[in-house]
């Protein structure tokens, strides 16, 4: 019998069940090599709060691995080059991977396969991540569509997603495995007092999304809809993360809530689904989807961040409580609400005038669902220069934002303690809160406090006479 092991490259997939590519080299009864490989010169490196997940999610798989009789192999480096030696030094048969969306992991599936092709060996990708098959997703004209509607239309006439893979029950470790990494020699760790409440906020991996998944069923889907704009209440997911790195495929969350026949958030959550399809499809269409907006005139747009204004959004000290609650959440946790972020990025381009990409920097590095194709269709998304935008001229306005999705004020209480002992009135304009009641409350603005940083009032005007600036120009 032949023992040359079969290599699975695995990257944004760290699960066993419903992973494609695990599953079809498991059942040729091979010697199977799951390997994952470290590249800290990729274009977007892994941001801090990422790392920290991955760690987590690295030692979960690796465990599950172990128990049916597998090994994951752990480097750091050029995947492709690691691998082509890889599979050359164990005289592995074939590599497997799972097909990805992101620019820079397309060229290396082809480079790869090119590299073990040169050697005589068959490399191959399974089909990705996604609910439905991307090329089928076209408009009238061939192209990928530029705005949801269409798109979630064209996807729900489409059969609906294959049902999940069952995890394999065996997977047999080569008679050598070559020598890897230890996880903890590969410094994924944040540094010291940096999110300091991610691990009592989360439980990476597999068994973490599943039990994630069973109680968003059994308590959250059936007020779904009508929650998840409310930051204060525990209305969403929080599966995001899982999501973002493939401890739970789209597959099985499609399925588990699809199923639920009766319940009242059911097409709202596939629907956000769907808008992870969208993202994934803009940056297969537009590989510079993170770096360019895709209407080209905001090019030019006028931009004048200034730092101090930066260092306030980063910090959640602007002066304007739910956008300060919003920046708390994702420095401590790794995650914000989505709404707030919304509020947040609106607050950044528009009232603060910094460039989108200054935001998707900060959230690339600070989120632990942080997805390249999400994040960038995102931001893009609330600046008015890519594709479905919100018009640029939608300014949202925190403080009516803050009162109509917070109106008891329990989300900012939460995370701006300073701010606690307000009333309602004036949870999300304590500038407007008469002398009495902010000495009740013990706050002294600029203090306690920080007062606005700017006048939401005259930022809207400066951000649209930018944009009719650009507009001009075309």
């Amino acid at each position: 019998m032949d023992n040359s092991p079969i290599i699975v490259w695995i990257r944004r997939e760290l699960r066993l069940a419903d992973q494609p590519a695990l599953a079809a080299a498991a059942a040729t009864g091979a010697p199977v090599l799951p390997v994952f490989v470290l590249d800290e010169a990729a274009p977007w490196p892994l941001g801090a709060a990422s790392r920290w997940w991955l760690r987590h999610s690295l030692a979960r798989l690796s465990e599950a691995i172990a128990a049916i009789g597998g090994r994951l192999l752990l480097l750091r480096g050029d995947p492709v080059l690691s691998i082509t030696a890889l599979a050359a030094e164990t005289g592995a048969t074939q590599a497997l991977w799972t097909r990805r969306s992101e620019p820079a992991e397309r060229r290396r599936e082809l480079d790869l396969a090119e590299g073990l092709a040169a050697i005589g060996i068959v490399g191959r990708g399974t089909e990705p991540d996604l609910l439905f098959p991307p090329e089928r997703l076209r408009n009238g004209g061939g192209h990928a569509y530029q705005v949801f509607g269409p798109f979630w239309r064209a996807a729900q006439a489409l059969p609906p997603p294959p049902p999940p893979l069952p995890a394999p029950t065996r997977l047999p470790a080569p008679a050598r495995m070559p020598d890897g990494l230890t996880l903890e020699s590969l410094g994924l760790a944040p540094e010291p007092g940096r999110f300091p409440r991610l691990a009592e906020a989360w439980l990476p991996g597999e068994a973490g999304a599943e039990s994630r998944l069973a109680t968003f069923l059994a308590d959250g889907l059936d007020l779904y809809a009508s929650r998840r704009d409310q930051p204060g209440v525990d209305g969403t997911s929080r599966l995001s993360p899982h999501l973002a790195f493939g401890e739970i495929s789209p597959r099985r969350l499609w399925h588990a809530v699809a199923a639920r026949t009766e319940a009242g958030g059911q097409d709202a959550f596939l629907r956000q689904l769907g808008w992870r399809e969208f993202s994934q499809a803009l940056l297969a269409a537009h590989p510079d989807l993170p770096e360019r907006p895709l209407r080209g005139e905001f090019a030019a747009f006028p931009w004048a961040p200034r730092p101090e204004h930066l260092a306030a959004w980063r910090s959640g000290r602007t002066g304007f409580p739910i956008v300060d609650a919003g920046m708390r959440q994702l420095a401590a946790l790794g995650w914000m609400h989505n709404r707030v972020r919304m509020i947040v990025g609106s607050f950044l381009v528009k009232d603060l005038l910094a460039p989108w990409t200054r935001g998707e920097e900060w959230f690339w590095d600070n989120l632990v669902d942080a997805d390249l194709a999400a994040n960038a269709a995102s931001w893009q998304w609330i600046a008015g220069c890519g594709a479905d935008a919100a018009p640029y001229f939608r300014v949202f306005n925190p403080v009516l934002q803050g009162e109509k999705f917070d109106p008891r004020g329990r989300y900012v209480r939460q995370w701006v303690p300073e701010l606690s002992g307000l009333p309602d009135l004036f949870i999300h304009r304590p500038w407007d809160a008469p002398p009495l009641t902010l000495a009740e409350a013990r706050i002294s603005l600029g203090r306690d406090y920080p007062a606005p940083i700017v006048d939401h009032g005259d930022a809207r005007r400066r951000a649209l006479a930018a944009y009719h600036q650009v507009r001009r120009a075309v």
